[in-house]
């Protein structure tokens, strides 16, 4: 349910409940699927298996991992990198790639909208400035 995951190599992920005789709830079977595709889902569903970090990576669940010793910092630099951009664009982004689970026409009709949204805003505009004059934007978050 994140928008970017951080693993550190140590890392085990699971969904025991068929060992215990119950089923994920809260989501877990449909957001597990959506993410990792259906044969892995059942795999780790219905056998209770654990991924390790890098397999997690192979699988899509996680967005890179990091040596455990590094995974706090990562997160932050990864969080401070974030939030150094326009956050109207990021909110713009996030939503549309949410709209892309819900189908592909309507996630890029979504997409184009919020896209052409762009051109009328201050940080877009310091954005082509900054890129153009060859250095770092400073985004007001507007």
């Amino acid at each position: 349910m994140c928008d970017i995951v951080l693993a550190a190599a140590s890392a085990r992920f699971c969904h025991p409940e068929i060992t215990l005789g119950a089923m994920p709830g809260a989501g877990g079977t449909q957001r597990l699927a959506r993410v990792v595709g259906k044969h892995v889902a059942l795999d780790l569903l219905l056998t209770g298996r654990a991924l390790s970090a890098d397999e997690a990576l192979s699988a899509g669940l996680v967005s890179r991992v990091v040596p455990d010793e590094e995974l706090e910092a990562a997160a932050m630099s990864v969080a401070r990198l974030v939030a150094s951009y326009s956050s109207p664009v990021a909110c713009r982004i996030k939503a549309a790639v949410n709209a892309a689970q819900v189908g592909l026409d309507a996630g890029l009709a979504m997409e184009r909208a919020l896209f052409h949204a762009c051109f009328s805003e201050h940080d877009f505009r310091e954005g082509l400035a900054a890129f153009t004059e060859k250095r770092k934007p400073r985004f007001e978050h507007r």
